[in-house]
């Protein structure tokens, strides 16, 4: 079965997502729920680094439930936003509770080390991998508020004729959108200024009111804006098209220059989480992702669930993720701090 790997350029397939569901390794066993005895003994602090509203913090409270199931204690979903989603991860991999977790993103993991030059932690030392949780392939859309910009190659003509003069949203630097972004414009040799946000819900809302031109961002977020004519999904960055918008073009179609372009989801806490820990909560969040309900508001989100992952295989993923990004956040210009 082929191994989950995204390539310079390359999106993932929707054949690709059923393998990667399926898991190239042994999945974690699916113990009954709040079986196991000591841990946890108190409530688990699930740290999300984003403002509510935005797709980490959707997809930690869809999984909640089932996952509190699981372990037999509540989970407070503890959203710690700042810092390019670097302050609530800090916050987590310095935890010493043995209750405290994050649900990270592609951004706090294998780019930051490339943002942040004096990043407070090390992704690879600091975090324990437990297991990824969806994969986050982007849309890029541009408001439709005083703007008749309705194909790709009228963006690229826009941008290119007016440079410095237009602005991209994402949900703080750093984030998958902000790279994906500035990608875009350093492939298609334009001056676009970028304007940070805190979380999801609010880059979003600048797009819809116009107060940036364009974003990148996940399907689910932008698909009722898109449907409502209050923005205009101008292609995926995925190799097919999305079952949620059938009619938006893929980058190839839309002549867009290949560029890496997509995020993830995935849980961690500090590195001194004891190894039986770890298990306990993988098998939590397989169980949560083996959930008809969950999988199927995930697929309703255009995210779907990355099941099958032990901890190993996660943290082998991650480590490739950290060395791939970080040329291309280099190349990008972006810097953090």
């Amino acid at each position: 079965m082929r191994d989950f790997r995204l390539n310079l350029g390359r999106g993932l397939s929707r054949r690709g997502l059923l393998a990667l569901s399926a898991g190239g390794l042994a999945a974690p066993a699916l113990a009954q729920p709040g079986s196991g005895a000591g841990w946890p003994s108190q409530p688990l602090r699930m740290v999300v680094p984003y403002g509510a509203g935005g797709s980490t913090d959707l997809v930690m409270r869809v999984m909640a439930p089932r996952m509190s199931e699981f372990l037999g204690k509540p989970l407070i979903v503890d959203n710690r936003a700042g810092g390019g989603s670097t302050v609530g991860t800090e916050f987590a991999a310095k935890a010493t509770d043995g209750h405290t977790f994050v649900h990270a993103t592609l951004a706090s993991t294998g780019m930051a080390p490339a943002l942040h030059r004096n990043l407070p932690y090390d992704p690879l030392r600091d975090l324990a991998p437990i297991a990824p949780s969806v994969f986050v392939p982007l849309t890029l859309a541009v408001t439709a508020k005083g703007w008749d910009v309705r194909t790709t190659e009228a963006l690229v003509a826009a941008l290119r004729a007016n440079p410095g003069q237009y602005q991209y949203g994402s949900n703080g630097i750093g984030s998958a959108g902000h790279l994906a972004s500035a990608n875009f414009v350093t492939r298609i040799g334009a001056q676009v200024e970028h304007i940070p946000y805190r979380a999801g819900a609010q880059t979003v809302n600048a797009l819809v009111t116009g107060e940036v031109q364009f974003i990148q961002d996940v399907y689910g977020l932008l698909l009722p804006h898109h449907q409502a004519g209050t923005v205009r999904c101008l292609f995926v960055t995925a190799e097919e098209r999305s079952p949620l918008m059938p009619e938006v073009p893929t980058m190839a179609e839309a002549g867009v220059p290949r560029y890496k372009a997509y995020s993830w989801f995935g849980f961690f806490g500090p590195a001194a989480t004891p190894r039986p820990v770890v298990d306990r909560m993988a098998a939590a969040v397989d169980f949560a992702l083996a959930d008809e309900a969950v999988r199927q508001r995930l697929d309703e989100m255009g995210m779907p669930p990355m099941r099958g992952w032990t901890p190993g295989r996660f943290g082998a993923f991650v480590a490739r993720e950290v060395e791939e990004w970080g040329p291309l956040v280099r190349a990008s210009g972006a810097q953090a701090d």
